[in-house]
């Protein structure tokens, strides 16, 4: 019974999301409405848990003075300013919560985000060697998109003028034209692949064929 209960209410609840899905009816909303309603108070729930998750590792990281341990420290130092200024000043433009936020947070994501660009360079120059004909098609591609991207005046200096002018008239269409088909093709072909293998996946858990959400291991059973 506690497998046979859990794999009951699954399936009775996909049965009913596909359902009101493809026919719609007012009595299907409303009860739609409030399974959104119970999803809220669970991700609340779920939020509470998470929270206590991330301060009980780093408390433990503290404790035991571990590698690194001092920006657990200003993890948690972090986490309860930004909790007392938003409960006590509330969080509107203007508070200390929304000045914290715009003076430290966001520019500290800017940070993060301009290093990953080094990253990405790093990956882009290991990925796109012309080691076979595929990799060699993906080096040109990626070379005239970037090229379509770069301004005028940038592509005449580099281009020593008349070279750059022509690059300026051709390569933007051509970057167009390769991220209009060839690109929209391949990004059609990886969504149908994915919607399938949602599919797929979604049928086997409403069968209770696939169980891992229950908890155990792998995928079916008896």
């Amino acid at each position: 019974m506690r497998l046979q209960i859990p794999l009951v209410i699954t399936f009775l609840a996909g049965l009913f999301m596909a359902v009101q899905w493809f026919v719609p009816h007012e009595l299907g909303v409303t009860v739609y409405n409030e399974l959104l309603n119970w999803g809220r108070i669970v991700a609340a729930f779920a939020l509470v848990l998470g929270i206590q998750s991330l301060l009980r590792t780093h408390v433990e990281k503290i404790r035991r003075q571990r590698e690194d341990w001092p920006y657990s420290a200003v993890a948690i130092a972090s986490f309860v300013l930004m909790v007392v200024v938003g409960i006590g000043w509330g969080h509107e433009r203007g508070t200390g919560f929304d000045w914290i936020f715009r003076h430290v947070q966001v520019p500290l994501d800017a940070t993060m985000f301009s290093l990953l660009a080094f990253f990405i360079a790093s990956a882009a120059f290991r990925t796109f060697r012309a080691r076979s004909t595929e990799a060699t098609l993906l080096l040109v591609a990626a070379i005239v998109v970037m090229l379509g991207r770069v301004p005028e005046t940038l592509i005449v200096v580099l281009g020593e003028t008349r070279p750059g002018l022509w690059m300026h008239a051709v390569m933007p269409d051509v970057s167009e034209w390769i991220m209009d088909f060839p690109t929209n093709a391949a990004k059609r072909g990886i969504i149908f692949g994915v919607s399938l293998g949602s599919i797929a996946t979604a049928l086997r858990i409403l069968l209770g064929i696939e169980r891992s959400h229950l908890g155990g291991g792998g995928g079916g059973g008896p």
